[in-house]
């Protein structure tokens, strides 16, 4: 089976995604599927060409498929179209600029586009999404606790998490174990349950745009189950590397 390339964060960084599409094209035919975990839009001027770019595959190139993220919820907030009325998360961490450079940079239309996209992509036994399934804003790093992961991935049945929000490129592996819960009203206490828990992992697909120079991204094969980290630099310091980060937690709550 040949391989998914998985992008996050591209923020509308149109240089880095094209130093990205031209080393999944160095792959040749190995790379059977192009994923976009969310935050395709971002606070750059260049953000209409780059969905325009990424809607217009060119010849050779895979047709991605995209699901939102965290600056596309900014855009619906912004543009009244999100579940809430303000964009505080927005303004506390990027300031006032930022928010006028995002509304000036993304479109209505465009904004109308991005509501209609996935919020992810459920293939073979693999969630692929922007945050969790909790929200788009659930940032899962190599410091969260194994029960939250655990839970995360329970709550679409799914044995493989990709997620982009932390940005950080990750292989966080759950081993054999399992859960016990016992649960107390006011009238009884019932006997403890156990669960056994099989081998899952939960994998941080790094960001393409967010870092200048330099995009990182992932090459993940579904037959073998192989997690393949890829940094490309473009710009001053063109170039490209694999690596391989894993981090592991094995428990019994």
């Amino acid at each position: 089976m040949n391989k998914w390339a998985i992008l996050s964060g591209i923020e509308a960084n149109l240089a880095a995604y094209e130093a990205v599409m031209a080393d999944i094209k160095r792959q040749g035919n190995s790379v059977e599927a192009l994923y976009i975990l969310g935050d395709l839009v971002g606070p750059r001027p260049e953000a209409e060409k780059l969905v325009e770019r990424v809607l217009n595959p060119r010849q050779g190139e895979l047709e991605p498929l995209i699901c939102k993220g965290w600056w596309e919820e900014q855009c619906f907030i912004l543009h009244g179209l999100g579940t809430t009325g303000d964009a505080p998360e927005l303004i506390a961490k990027y300031g006032g600029d930022t928010v006028k450079l995002l509304w000036d940079s993304v479109s209505r239309k465009t904004v109308q586009w991005l509501r209609n996209l996935d919020f992810g992509f459920f293939e073979l036994d693999c969630l692929l999404i922007h945050g969790s399934t909790v929200s788009v804003d659930d940032e899962l790093t190599p410091e969260t606790p194994p029960i939250q992961m655990l839970d995360r991935l329970s709550r679409m049945q799914a044995n493989n998490l990709f997620c982009g929000r932390s940005g950080l490129t990750f292989q966080y592996q759950l081993q054999t174990g399992s859960i016990t819960t016992g649960l107390t009203t006011l009238d009884s206490q019932l006997p403890p349950q156990t669960v056994s828990v099989i081998p899952r992992q939960v994998v941080g697909v790094g960001n393409v745009g967010r870092t200048e120079g330099q995009a990182t991204y992932t090459l993940y094969n579904p037959g073998t189950n192989q997690v393949e980290f890829k940094t490309v630099y473009y710009g001053n310091s063109k170039g490209f590397q694999s690596q391989r980060q894993v981090t592991e937690s094995k428990f019994r709550v």
